[in-house]
């Protein structure tokens, strides 16, 4: 199944033309994005993790033929793909790593196989840097010179940019923000990777629901208790809007773990703002449960940081939401375009 949908209306819109691809455990999106980074539109496909890479890699081209019979663009207006992957990945030789969340594609090359099956050069790089770009370049980072994003969400990803460079590290794992340690404890939470006491191992919706559980199996009183076993982030939400103490309890310290987190990136890279992204921001900018998570988020931050930094440093919500990443890809892309032809 494909789902498709049309951004803007442009009779010639600036070119030249860029493919973004975003590749998430559940779908796949495949969107066209012009030079000054407005997306014409996109597709979305199953990802289908059961099934082998290849087949994947031959359906994000069909998928993108279908963008293109539908914008109709002349021939050679579109020039480059952005492909952006869950990490860990080997951006210089096109390789997914051991991504947990996609386990049978491991050591799959996915950037030579992607640029066959498109028929076009790709630019390959993690989906957190991905988006972090997006918002950088379109996003509710455009007035920062530097930044980090963390996409909150089934795990914690997260992306630096200064000066329009993502920092990936000598071994392709730099920006790994979700991996940042918080609690030193032997027999502190483990994240997706067997890690103890990361931050993601206390703030991603795993860690949210788990921590949600183990409330109820001791015996604390909530709503939630009609909702076992079938807790999730979003049912937490719910419950907290509706006044549930637990629940309410249990989103606040998820957003104090996460300023504890911040005050390491901060000290150590000092950007001009903090963005958070992706699933889990339980509403978002505008909704109050949302309003109330950053606040306290903010907060946590701002009591542990240099005192010269507390009136300095921003933390808000991104902007692109689901479109970060495929707009962010295209964007990496056209840096590498420009590049190469600038020689």
């Amino acid at each position: 199944m494909v789902s498709s949908q049309k951004h803007v209306s442009e009779t010639d819109p600036p070119v030249p033309l860029f493919v973004g691809i975003d590749v998430g455990g559940t779908s796949i999106k495949i969107g066209l994005v012009t030079d000054d980074g407005h997306p014409l539109g996109c597709h979305s496909i199953p990802t289908h993790i059961e099934t082998p890479a290849e087949d994947a890699a031959q359906r994000m081209g069909a998928a993108l033929r279908s963008v293109l019979e539908e914008w109709a663009p002349p021939a050679g207006q579109v020039v480059r793909v952005g492909l952006a992957t869950p990490g860990p990945i080997d951006t210089e030789n096109g390789l997914l790593v051991q991504p947990g969340n996609l386990p049978n594609w491991w050591g799959f090359p996915i950037r030579q196989r992607v640029s066959h099956h498109c028929g076009l050069p790709v630019t390959f790089a993690n989906d957190a840097n991905a988006a972090a770009y997006g918002e950088y370049w379109q996003g509710a980072g455009r007035k920062y010179r530097s930044m980090v994003l963390l996409t909150l969400g089934t795990g914690i990803g997260g992306g630096i940019i200064i000066d329009h460079k993502i920092i990936e590290g000598s071994h392709g794992c730099g920006s790994e923000c979700g991996h940042v340690l918080i609690d030193l404890r032997e027999d502190a939470r483990r994240d997706s990777l067997g890690k103890s006491g990361s931050l993601e191992a206390h703030c991603s919706a795993y860690a949210v629901t788990t921590r949600t559980e183990e409330a109820l199996a001791a015996g604390q009183e909530s709503s939630l208790q009609g909702h076992e076993g079938r807790i999730s982030p979003l049912v937490v939400a719910q419950e907290a809007e509706q006044g549930d103490r637990l629940a309410r309890q249990i989103i606040l310290e998820t957003a104090r773990y996460l300023g504890i987190g911040i005050v390491s990136l901060i000290h150590t890279i000092d950007p001009d703002g903090v963005i958070l992204g992706g699933a889990m921001t339980f509403g978002g900018a505008g909704h109050p449960l949302g309003e109330e998570f950053l606040a306290e988020v903010r907060a946590e931050a701002r009591r542990r940081i240099f005192r010269t930094l507390r009136d300095k440093m921003e933390i808000e919500f991104a902007a692109l939401g689901g479109d970060a990443g495929f707009i962010g890809a295209a964007g990496l892309a056209r840096l590498e375009h420009q590049r190469l032809s600038d020689g």
